[in-house]
């Protein structure tokens, strides 16, 4: 069989090409209508900022947050603090030391969460906290850009749980003026990025036997007793 003219192949190769660029252009903008989408629901405020919740979780990574958790128990808004992430224990430190906080409201009510690695982690450990202790309310605190994914791992986790987002604004980041500061338009970006697979992940798993709950028992082994320790 004789092979096409050189006319031909090249006609096909410039189509595919052209396909392929095109892809390429529109799933570009998809993604970049869906980054204005996110930075546009990027927490600007705290909503119902002097309602109480049964507890108050923090997610480490930031002083912010755990100077904001200290002073949320200190007023009383929660019966508990749930410091979820803790590996090295030098934030809460930091935490228990700061302020003029009552050391005997701190020792009694704050509790650390020494499992979770990542977000997931995050939902992860504290769903099973929640459940054991029974509660139904919780009051979410994490920096304003990472609010977003955080709502969205813990709810698929907790659909029964009332959550209230208490975001903190780290001056670092800057949301309202983005596309002038490289870092905060690099890490934004990067949770939005991160944000898609989340969402893509957890429709995945409603479709399984068990829906988004079975990851309790399938992603990461349940935390144990020992996982968890009072801040004394």
């Amino acid at each position: 069989m004789s092979k096409p003219p050189l006319s031909v192949l090249h006609r096909r190769r410039f189509r595919r090409f052209r396909f392929l660029l095109s892809t390429v252009i529109l799933v570009g903008l998809l993604w970049a209508g869906g980054f204005v989408w996110y930075v546009g629901i990027i927490p600007t405020n705290v909503e119902e900022p002097d309602r109480k919740t049964d507890a108050i979780v923090v997610l480490t990574g930031g002083s912010e947050r755990l100077s904001e958790g200290r002073r949320l128990l200190t007023r009383r808004l929660a019966e508990k603090l749930f410091i979820s992430g803790v590996y090295r224990g030098v934030e809460v430190d930091e935490l228990l030391s700061a302020g003029q906080a009552d050391p005997r409201l701190l020792s009694c009510c704050v509790v650390l969460g020494h499992v979770a690695e990542n977000t997931r982690g995050n939902a992860i450990e504290t769903a099973v906290w929640v459940y054991e202790e029974g509660y139904k309310s919780l009051r979410i605190v994490t920096a304003n850009y990472h609010m977003p994914r955080s709502l969205l791992e813990f709810r698929s986790l907790m659909p029964d749980v009332d959550i209230i987002a208490h975001p903190v604004f780290p001056d670092t980041v800057k949301v309202d003026s983005w596309w002038r500061w490289p870092g905060s338009a690099s890490l934004i970006a990067s949770e939005y990025n991160k944000f898609l697979f989340a969402s893509l992940r957890n429709y995945v798993l409603q479709l399984l036997p068990g829906g988004n709950s079975a990851s309790l028992h399938r992603s990461t082994p349940a935390p144990q007793e020992q996982d968890y320790s009072a801040s004394n």
